[in-house]
């Protein structure tokens, strides 16, 4: 069914004293009346405007809506809350209600009789699941490797069994699971808002990010690092010391290699739920800067070596 906000259809705040709420039904009223109003719909208005007044002008009835209205609605309607059950009759001065209230009035207010505060925390027993929360977990790719716990703390809204809302704050040590990616979310059940009631606490959801790192770039499981040589290094081969996630180790780099390489080092990516991912070394051919002996030397490497590096150039043309 739809879930009507009185409030809304009168024009009024939720905080609105009673003269504020009477003069808004007068205006509206007046404005909708089926003998006087033009409007296309005012017949169904009118009702509108009739209902919602008929419980906002009396604090009994009002105090009952208002505990339910932080339920609101959704694209699927509006369902009383678990444990809910209409009040039964409502009467004013001895009379019954009169009019043609619509299904959502029946369901708080049922069609029974008697008069009541809002009795619903003492008379029946009122259940709703906690809220679900979701944050933000910042994650070192150092963090994948360790088997230690992670510390979060996070803030949850708690509703009382009046309805107010305030906040917690909650402490958890968590685990990093093997084989988290950027953006995935872990479940942790139970965590999130307490429920209300026999309602049990809703889930807390760990959104993953990996915290960008100074020396390795992600793809999947895989690592990848920008290896700087110097060119006779590319040329002649070398061992260079490459560090990784989990330490340095011995790199050899072989003779005649080329800026732009890759180079894979087997098991030194980020663990996977099915295998541990590698460490790619991309080579970068750095040249030093030049001075008149270091020039000398190009010069005659120039000049000796039968080398033409766009010769590809000229066979596809």
């Amino acid at each position: 069914m739809e879930f009507k906000d009185y409030y809304k259809i009168l024009g009024v705040d939720p905080d609105a004293d009673k003269k504020t709420i009477k003069n808004a039904y007068r205006k509206l009223a007046r404005k909708y009346h089926p003998d006087v109003s033009d409007h296309h719909d005012a017949e169904n208005q009118f009702k509108e405007v009739a209902e919602a007044y008929e419980v906002l002008k009396d604090d009994a009835k009002r105090a009952e809506y208002d505990e339910i209205r932080q339920y609101g609605g959704s694209q699927q309607g509006f369902r009383p809350p678990p444990g809910w059950e209409p009040s039964g009759s409502w009467s004013d001065g001895g009379n019954h209600f009169q009019g043609d209230f619509s299904d959502f009035f029946s369901s708080i207010f049922g069609s029974g009789s008697g008069s009541r505060a809002s009795d619903f925390g003492r008379h029946r027993t009122y259940s709703q699941r906690g809220q679900d929360i979701e944050t933000e977990m910042p994650v070192f790719l150092e963090d994948t490797l360790s088997e230690e716990s992670k510390t979060i703390s996070y803030s949850l809204p708690h509703y009382d069994e009046h309805g107010h809302v305030t906040e917690m704050s909650k402490t958890l040590k968590v685990k990093i699971p093997p084989g988290v990616t950027d953006g995935e979310l872990i479940r942790l059940k139970g965590q999130g808002s307490p429920g209300i009631g026999d309602g049990g606490s809703g889930d807390l959801y760990l959104r993953i990010r990996l915290v960008p790192h100074p020396l390795f770039d992600v793809e999947g499981h895989n690592l990848i690092i920008t290896l700087p040589i110097a060119p006779w290094e590319a040329a002649l081969g070398a061992k260079v010391t490459l560090p990784t996630l989990s330490g340095k180790i011995n790199l050899t780099i072989p003779a005649n290699s080329q800026s732009g390489q890759r180079l894979r080092v087997k098991g030194k990516g980020l663990p996977g739920k099915q295998m541990q991912g590698d460490l790619y070394a991309v080579l970068k051919i750095v040249i030093p800067k030049s001075n008149d002996n270091i020039k000398e030397h190009w010069q005659q490497l120039a000049e000796q070596a039968p080398f033409d590096p766009r010769a590809e150039w000229s066979e596809a043309s």
